[in-house]
């Protein structure tokens, strides 16, 4: 588990943790549409996640659209999932970037969670938690370059991780 505070919004802060073999991910799906799910999360497709980097680009943003009352989706943590995607349909990107009920590889985020609740989380979620820096090692490289549209020439002057960030950044220009 990590937890990084979101400088631009003083007070604000959010928590990462990393889950592998993870069996209950059907049941998380449906508390999450049902609405029950407590604490409230988010569950991204970690598959898609190189680097915290780009999903702490997709919280300030989250964080930033909450403050000026301007969500575009339900929740803080839905608005997270919907700005790391890089898509602007709702839809597609909670089912491209969240998690399904077969994933197994979950990334888990939690902005401004207590203590019990980061515990809540891990009694939540079934797998076994692993340390962040596995991320870039168990990245799914090709679906990455390929959801993004991510080219080798950009490759060859910026990190991938960059090159997300630099979609969920400009997503809302474009």
């Amino acid at each position: 588990m990590a937890e990084f505070e979101l400088d631009t919004h003083p007070g604000r802060r959010l928590h990462l943790l990393l889950f592998v073999d993870v069996t209950n991910s059907r049941g998380l799906v449906q508390a999450m549409q049902a609405g029950t799910l407590v604490p409230e999360l988010a569950f991204f497709n970690a598959s898609l996640v190189p680097d915290t980097f780009p999903v702490l680009a997709a919280a300030h943003k989250a964080v930033l659209s909450q403050t000026r009352g301007s969500l575009v989706t339900r929740t803080l943590h839905s608005e997270l999932i919907y700005n790391y995607s890089g898509s602007k349909h709702i839809t597609e990107a909670l089912r491209r970037s969240g998690i399904n009920e077969s994933s197994t590889y979950v990334l888990v985020a939690h902005f401004d969670g207590t203590p019990d609740e980061l515990e809540a989380t891990r009694a939540l979620v079934q797998g076994r938690e692993i340390s962040l820096q596995e991320l870039l090692e168990r990245a799914d490289h090709p679906l990455i370059l390929k959801h993004y549209k991510i080219t080798p020439a950009e490759l060859e002057i910026s990190s991938l991780a960059d090159a997300i960030t630099c979609r969920i950044a400009a997503r809302d220009a474009i």
